[in-house]
């Protein structure tokens, strides 16, 4: 048994907030069915920040076998796909083809995500729009981090407002009490 973090290592460098961040946006959201449009890209995003539980690595593509349920493969390859690359891979041409393949399929869960976001609480989205910004900014694979950053900017954009400068999200979620209460509504100030 592991006694060890759940969490990558890359995330155990970030501010407490930051990692408080992450850590809210893992959970589907509660009163969506299991198999709901949202789920695909929030998996992803299950494999950018936690260790799959089975075997206790980084599950750094979205395709690769493993991690169960919760932080599963996106999409499995139907079989008319998997004939259709072995044909281009037969020509020397699979690496263009399964590259298209992967792009649209990253793309398709984003456009689900963005459509589904007016069936979704905005309690939620924020949480969600939050943590990517952090792995936008912070995950040290720059491919994984220039997708996140994109949906990130998408999500800002479609509620009509300006993303966050990196150095803008660090001081705000920089465990600093001040620099947080200054960028939030006075409501967040009140104790419950």
């Amino acid at each position: 048994m592991n006694l060890g973090p759940t969490t990558q290592g890359w995330t155990h460098s970030l501010s407490f907030m930051q990692q408080a961040v992450l850590l809210s946006a893992i959970r589907g959201c509660d009163g969506m069915p299991k198999l709901h449009k949202h789920k695909p890209l929030v998996k992803w995003y299950r494999r950018c920040i936690l260790l799959s539980a089975f075997d206790g690595v980084a599950l750094t593509d979205p395709w690769a076998p493993g991690g169960g349920s919760f932080t599963g493969p996106l999409a499995e390859m139907s079989a008319d796909t998997l004939k259709t690359f072995q044909r281009f891979e037969e020509r020397g041409r699979g690496h263009k083809f399964i590259y298209d393949w992967r792009c649209s399929q990253l793309q398709k869960a984003s456009d689900d995500f963005m459509d589904s976001r007016d069936e979704l609480p905005a309690h939620y989205t924020t949480h969600f729009m939050h943590a990517i910004e952090v792995v936008g900014y912070k995950h040290p694979d720059l491919e994984i981090r220039e997708f996140w950053h994109d949906l990130y900017v998408r999500m800002v954009h479609a509620l009509h407002t300006w993303p966050e400068t990196e150095a803008q999200m660090d001081k705000r979620l920089g465990d600093n009490q001040g620099d947080w209460e200054a960028r939030g509504d006075v409501s967040c100030n009140c104790s419950d």
